[in-house]
């Protein structure tokens, strides 16, 4: 039986490779739609003062920067598109590169991002928090 040649061999496992794999940066978490306008997204108990939550689904993360002061940004980073993953130390977080924003305004705290992340419009009633 012949053997199959070195460069076969390199073709297939490169290949299989790449099929499998995401690339460094590549959006890894991307969710396929956003939630239409009037979207119940959570409580106002679940979102810690001076941090936020990520409301994957709906690409929304809302913070809450003092007490009783809500504001929503969208969750995909404006470096590369990749979601924010964590809300902490009064920052959002994306893990593709290190980009932060402020809880605050969504400002870009740390880079490489070169935009703020853009607002979203909720609405607070009661304790519930919508999308707009």
């Amino acid at each position: 039986m012949e053997q199959p040649g070195r460069r076969v061999v390199l073709a297939v496992v490169l290949g299989a490779t790449a099929a499998g794999c995401s690339q460094y940066g590549e959006p890894k978490n991307k969710p396929s739609q956003t939630a239409p306008a009037n979207a119940v997204l959570g409580t106002t108990d679940e979102i810690p003062v001076g941090e936020g939550k990520i409301f994957d689904q709906s690409q929304v993360v809302v913070t809450q920067p003092v007490k009783g002061t809500f504001k929503a940004f969208s969750s995909t980073c404006t470096h590369q598109g990749c979601q924010v993953t964590t809300v902490a130390n009064g920052t959002i977080d994306c893990p593709c590169h290190g980009s932060k924003y402020s809880v605050k305004d969504g400002s870009v705290v740390a880079g490489p991002a070169p935009r703020p992340l853009p607002p979203k419009q909720i609405t607070v009633s009661g304790d519930s928090i919508t999308l707009s």
